[in-house]
């Protein structure tokens, strides 16, 4: 295949798809990832599509490279947020071992475990916090300090992480979509999210329904290894390619 007839292939690819990863290019043209990954990049300058990391997404693709804040992130989609959080408090029992993320939602869940005997492990600064004036057993990760989100990352932390076995793990994401499945920003916040959710029995991500049909730029775990936990799916063509509870009318 000629190198313009492969490009136009990639492209057709990501144009019909919306976004495909690096892997799948090469399935589609029977090219190496060196090759494609050229061939992204080449593309990528021209305004053709958007390189992302892994892959790449059509334009007008809703890509996010940049995270807010934590206190702008709370801000957001609150009553969406505390539905959320509170049905997921429901999940937890007074003998698991529980990992909490640093994420807005799973902050919002964490107001909600003030009557559970469980054992709890956060990366984030603001879930200790909370759960320490609700007198609850708190133990937080070690590692390098992520200012923006107040999250434990780094190398340490995922040491730290490597000795523990979850029965749950709650975590927050960015963007949701039918190919990239539950992505974030951040490379290092990502490895600390997979690596609590691989040592986690079940592992559950915390999503309003503005996260749906968003990519950032790194995977954290695809759909089909998840439970989502949302107050509505927005888009039916996320139906059957996981497991999504919806918990608008769970709310007492």
């Amino acid at each position: 295949m000629l190198a313009e007839e492969r490009m136009a292939a990639v492209l057709a690819v990501v144009e019909r798809q919306g976004s495909a990863s690096v892997a799948q290019l090469c399935q589609a043209t029977g090219a190496s990832e060196a090759t494609i990954r050229r061939d992204l990049a080449q593309l990528h300058q021209q305004g053709r599509l958007n390189k992302v990391h892994g892959g790449a997404m059509a334009l007008g693709g809703n890509f996010s490279s940049e995270e807010p804040d934590l206190t702008t992130k709370a801000q957001l989609h609150v009553g969406e947020k505390d539905a959320i959080g509170r049905y997921a408090a429901t999940l937890v029992h007074d003998d698991d071992f529980v990992f909490l993320d640093a994420g807005t939602t799973v902050l919002a869940m964490a107001n909600y475990l003030g009557a559970s005997q469980a054992s709890f492990v956060t990366t984030s600064i603001a879930c200790a916090k909370r759960l320490s004036e609700l007198e609850r057993r708190v133990t937080v990760v070690g590692g390098q300090l992520k200012l923006g989100t107040q999250a434990i990352i780094g190398a340490e932390a995922l040491a730290f992480l490597e000795r523990y076995h979850f029965t749950k793990a709650f975590l927050g994401a960015n963007g949701i979509a039918v190919q990239e499945g539950c992505t974030t920003p951040d490379p290092e916040e990502a490895a600390v999210k997979r690596k609590a959710a691989d040592q986690a029995y079940m592992a559950y991500v915390l999503a309003d329904a503005s996260k749906f049909g968003q990519v950032a730029a790194v995977s954290i775990r695809p759909l089909e290894k998840t439970c989502v936990i949302t107050e509505r799916l927005p888009d039916a063509r996320f139906r059957g390619k996981g497991i999504i509870k919806e918990v608008w009318g769970e709310r007492t």
